[in-house]
């Protein structure tokens, strides 16, 4: 997860935009509070966490990396943040209600390693998402209008990896351990701000900003122009947007 190294305000000002918008889906599958406990594995800013404490479950918000969870304090002091995260979480077998990974499984290196983690700290239920129609697609037309070369980016060992479907997403978290796996797809559209996608490339987020990163100076003034083109072919008004679409999977106990 080296990419997300540093990155807090960036990722806060950008694409945490974005990855809220399976947060009141993950709401509906989990259900009322009714006083249960929640862990929030990978939480980032802490809008996730913040939200579901906000309809009344008792959260705790698990964060390793330290610009992260300065963004979360400084957003909701409230929250309870600890930092930790996968592969080994510090709670006991099945000592918190329910479990969330938004966005979380496809940046680790074992993802089955990973759920088969979320699972066992689970008493009632885990609830995961990965994305099958990611925001890749925009920064590779970026690039393609660049002229620049495609970024290889980092992909997991074959053994490692997984089909980033819907079925694909469930036969790895069932391969995982985890019990009586159940997946949808949610299909939203993003209204990106393009000056906040732009402090994402500036600020080293994800895969675009990481090829950003190792770019010459002349290399990134044509990524900058190419940028400028696609926001210029796909702007509606003032915003871009973007479809995007993610499995959402929810694994419960008997």
């Amino acid at each position: 997860m080296k990419a997300w190294d540093g990155v807090g305000e960036a990722y806060a000002a950008s694409y945490a935009a974005l990855c809220a918008g399976t947060v009141d889906v993950l709401a509906a599958a989990l259900g009322p509070a009714e006083g249960r406990s929640l862990l929030d594995v990978g939480a980032g800013e802490g809008g996730l966490a913040a939200r579901f404490a906000g309809l009344g479950w008792n959260v705790t918000a698990c964060e390793p990396e330290p610009t992260m969870r300065a963004v979360a304090h400084r957003r909701h002091p409230t929250l309870r943040i600890i930092d930790s995260g996968l592969p080994t979480l510090p709670f006991d077998d099945r000592s918190v209600d329910a479990v969330v990974a938004n966005f979380v499984l496809n940046h680790v290196s074992s993802p089955r390693t990973a759920a088969r983690e979320l699972g066992r700290v689970a008493r009632e239920a885990v609830a995961a998402t990965t994305w099958t129609r990611s925001p890749s697609w925009f920064w590779a037309e970026v690039v393609e209008r660049a002229g620049l070369r495609p970024s290889a980016g980092e992909r997991l060992p074959a053994e490692e990896d997984f089909d980033r479907t819907a079925d694909g997403f469930a036969a790895m978290l069932v391969e995982a351990g985890l019990p009586d796996v159940a997946v949808s797809e949610h299909t939203w559209t993003w209204p990106a701000d393009p000056d906040a996608l732009w402090v994402s490339v500036e600020g080293g987020v994800a895969g675009a900003g990481a090829q950003y990163a190792g770019l010459s100076s002349a290399e990134r003034s044509r990524f900058r122009a190419g940028f400028e083109e696609t926001v210029a072919a796909h702007r509606v008004g003032t915003v871009l947007p973007l479809e995007h679409r993610a499995a959402v999977a929810v694994s419960r106990r008997g």
